[in-house]
């Protein structure tokens, strides 16, 4: 089993900057994907940053591209999300996921709140 957990998330000035962090435990796998969503209130889940493992290929979301990186440490199993220049629509539950080459395997973390103040 994988279990997630994210950290890193607070309250936050628009401009400012958050990192938040997913470990990971558990088995993985090469062909296992970290992602980051997150979800605002009354809202659909929404992506923000993709990462392998295996490679250093990232894909990042319009709407925060320029302002979030992905990245990783594969030595320390955590994936992290860099979030600068923080806006209110930024506002919402960051989720961590692990998405494998099976459909069964695809693992969330609690989330953690992000709220960015005007």
């Amino acid at each position: 089993q994988v279990q997630l957990i994210e950290s890193g998330g607070g309250l936050v000035q628009a401009g400012g900057s958050l990192r938040l962090s997913c470990a990971v435990s558990g088995r993985t796998f090469s062909s296992s994907i970290m992602n980051w969503f997150r979800q605002a209130p009354g809202k659909e889940r929404e992506f923000v940053a993709t990462i392998a493992w295996n490679d250093d290929t990232t894909s990042i979301a319009d709407s925060v591209k320029g302002r979030f990186t992905i990245s990783r440490d594969n030595a320390k199993n955590t994936v992290y999300l860099q979030m600068n220049n923080l806006k209110p629509e930024d506002t919402a539950v960051y989720y961590c996921n692990s998405r494998g080459y099976y459909a069964r395997d695809n693992y969330w973390g609690q989330g953690t709140q992000v709220t960015v103040s005007s």
